[in-house]
């Protein structure tokens, strides 16, 4: 979901224009602010099944990636997707909500579309976006899950992601953190790209491909 990739090593791409992206409209755009692991995350559910239903489509070899607010719904996804997945990979997504909220270098953007501080409990837009956060649905995670992160992303730090890969291997579940030192919230550098590609393919060959 939202990570871009060519469709090739038998691989089918859904990428649904979900609540929260251009194309349909500012609304479309912006409903999605306030409304973290909501109906945005129904319009990724539909999408998905919809595509699972084609003669095509191997519904047993699903997997679900995303980047950035992409790498967010990964997060989510895992403690919500009733076992639609066989394998996630979330690059330089928000984990912990809360945690977010002090750590990003962009202040702007959390007290918009997460509709501010945590801790206003008057606040109920806030409380419900807190109340979506990843990191408190963990005990309904059951799928194997790679986490990307570029330690110069201030934006999203690295802890979110060390933070998600930590939970799935406290939880049991098999884990991989691909940790970038030098990259930010894209992965910039030549040979850290093919890098990227490699393992990214190889997760997924190694929990899809028969």
């Amino acid at each position: 979901m939202e990570l871009p990739n060519d469709a090739a090593n038998d691989y089918v791409i859904v990428a649904p224009n979900r609540r929260g992206l251009p194309g349909f409209g500012q609304e479309w755009n912006e409903q999605i602010s306030g409304d973290y692991g909501g109906q945005n995350m129904k319009d990724y559910l539909s999408a998905i099944d919809n595509v699972k239903a084609e003669k095509y489509v191997d519904e047993d070899r699903l997997a679900c990636v995303g980047a950035s607010y992409g790498g967010f719904s990964t997060f989510w996804m895992a403690g919500h997707h009733n076992k639609r997945f066989k394998a996630f990979i979330a690059h330089d997504g928000m984990f912990n909500l809360e945690a977010q909220y002090l750590e990003t270098e962009e202040m702007w953007f959390v007290n918009w579309d997460l509709g501010g501080a945590y801790w206003d409990k008057k606040n109920k837009i806030a409380q419900r976006s807190y109340a979506n956060s990843p990191h408190k649905f963990v005990d309904k995670w059951d799928t194997p899950i790679m986490v990307i992160h570029g330690e110069k992303d201030y934006r999203i730090v690295a802890s979110q992601g060390m933070q998600a890969f930590n939970a799935a291997r406290l939880r049991g579940i098999p884990a991989k953190y691909l940790y970038f030192p030098e990259e930010n919230h894209w992965v910039l550098g030549c040979q850290n790209g093919i890098l990227w590609q490699r393992e990214f393919a190889s997760w997924l060959d190694k929990w899809l491909k028969k």
